[in-house]
């Protein structure tokens, strides 16, 4: 029974370092013009893990800004990407500090959006001088929307559009419609323990020192109604190759440097200040029930934000994520959006 045990443990042992270690990669796409790859390039003096992935390299490159802070969408987005892949070069990169992007040894102390939007621009030019291509479309998602305008403000050049998916807004106006939301449908639930636990948070929300609590935001379809977000995230980890356990620890660790630092500087200098017009066409993309990011405060945005095109598209059936819970629709807005923008 003893040797039993040593040799299960010895085992155990052995998964986990094979784990920890294992080469990842990104699956291949048949064609003799198709791209996927997945490697680390240095951007702007540190190495960025980045997976460009393409039925024909001379599609129209899509750039996308990953949210959080530093929550990577590689581990899992091939799962919603697929038709997208048929009609476009896609590009996703892990920020600096998030992910596979974040080393040890390195110093964050220095992270700031103004950092992040440079690091953006300058991927942005490797992809248009790697696929001999002027202008790429650039989508931001969630926190990415923050970096995304003001990287498609500063250099309009580089961009033949801006999406903001889930975009950012006035910071407490998002962070109270979340409240009253989570509070209403507690109320209804007959949860009148969560009702409290969001009442006495109210002040400090209006105040702009906390976040209405994800968790209850979540548990009353705030974030998600047609996916599990987080079963995504567990299923990439364990199941998909992009990913081993030592960069799913270098997740976590980005995760703690990165989101209470980055979310205050967005928290106390609201994108609606920041930038409030942009030269490029520019389309917010918004759920329905999208109370992580609310969809009224952005709509509040959208009507301000000057622009020589733009389109609040809202998405019915939707919470935070439409471009995945609704993907088909999103994949056939996206095609449409982007074959309007070539005869422009």
């Amino acid at each position: 029974m003893i040797k039993i045990v040593k040799l299960i443990t010895i085992a155990i042992v052995l998964f986990i370092m094979v784990g920890l270690v294992f080469p990842t990669w990104t699956p291949r796409i048949n064609g003799n013009n198709s791209i996927s790859t997945l490697k680390q390039i240095q951007i702007n003096g540190t190495g960025h893990e980045v997976m460009i992935r393409g039925a024909d390299k001379r599609n129209p490159i899509v750039i996308f800004v990953h949210g959080g802070p530093g929550c990577s969408e590689i581990p899992y987005v091939r799962k919603y990407q697929k038709w997208l892949e048929n009609h476009f070069t896609i590009v996703h990169y892990d920020q600096r500090g998030s992910g596979k992007s974040y080393h040890f040894t390195e110093d964050y102390s220095n992270l700031s959006t103004d950092l992040l939007v440079d690091d953006l621009l300058a991927l942005t030019d490797y992809v248009r001088e790697k696929f001999d291509q002027e202008k790429v479309l650039l989508i931001g998602h969630s926190f990415g929307t923050y970096i995304g305008m003001q990287a498609a403000a500063k250099a309009p050049d580089k961009f033949a559009a801006y999406i903001g998916i889930g975009q950012v807004s006035d910071h407490v106006k998002s962070e109270l419609d979340s409240l009253e939301y989570s509070i209403d449908q507690a109320e209804l639930a007959g949860n009148l323990k969560d009702v409290k636990k969001l009442e006495q948070l109210r002040g400090s929300i209006e105040n702009g020192e906390m976040l209405t609590p994800r968790n209850l935001v979540r548990k009353y379809g705030g974030a998600a109604r047609l996916i599990n977000d987080n079963m995504d995230y567990y299923k990439g980890f364990l199941l998909n190759p992009e990913y081993n356990l030592l960069d799913v620890v270098r997740f976590l660790k980005g995760i703690s440097v990165s989101q209470n630092v980055l979310l205050a500087e967005e928290a106390h200098h609201n994108i609606t200040t920041i930038v409030d017009k942009i030269n490029i066409p520019c389309y917010f993309v918004m759920g329905k029930f999208d109370y992580m990011t609310s969809v009224h405060a952005a709509k509040e945005y959208y009507e301000a934000l000057e622009a020589p095109v733009k389109k609040f598209v809202l998405f019915e059936k939707s919470a935070h994520y439409p471009q995945f819970e609704e993907k088909e629709l999103f994949a056939e807005w996206l095609n449409t959006t982007w074959n309007q923008l070539s005869v422009q």
